[in-house]
């Protein structure tokens, strides 16, 4: 069975940090490109961050550049976003997916073949 795994969530006072993980199983992930989105009440689902299968192109939206960091380590099959600076505005259901790589080697935020169930970041004091 093809899954991805959230997990690392949680509740965080505003300037703290978090470290989420997207676990694979049934699948290599290394063949994958990966995106981070996130939906925040009575809001679209967001792209915030993705990666590409090598793990040589990135790109965040430019509400958290500077704050999160996207990493993939293939050994392990998981791909990591960690936050720092959170902001209350950061909370949300925060999903990983995966996609085929692009034609260019690009990361983008659609196409995604597998989605995650989901892990909730509350950014609260």
């Amino acid at each position: 069975q093809l899954q991805l795994v959230e997990s690392g969530g949680g509740l965080v006072q505003p300037g703290g940090s978090l470290r989420l993980s997207c676990a694979a199983s049934g699948f290599t992930l290394s063949n994958y490109a990966i995106g981070w989105f996130r939906q925040a009440p009575g809001k679209e689902r967001e792209g915030v961050s993705c990666i590409n299968t090598r793990g040589t192109n990135t790109n965040y939206v430019d509400s958290v550049k500077g704050r999160f960091t996207i990493s993939r380590d293939d050994a392990k099959n998981t791909v990591y976003l960690q936050m720092n600076s959170l902001k209350p505005e950061d909370t949300g259901i925060y999903y990983c997916a995966a996609r085929t790589p692009t034609r260019f080697g690009y990361c983008v935020y659609y196409g995604m073949d597998y989605w995650g169930l989901g892990t909730l970041v509350t950014v609260s004091s």
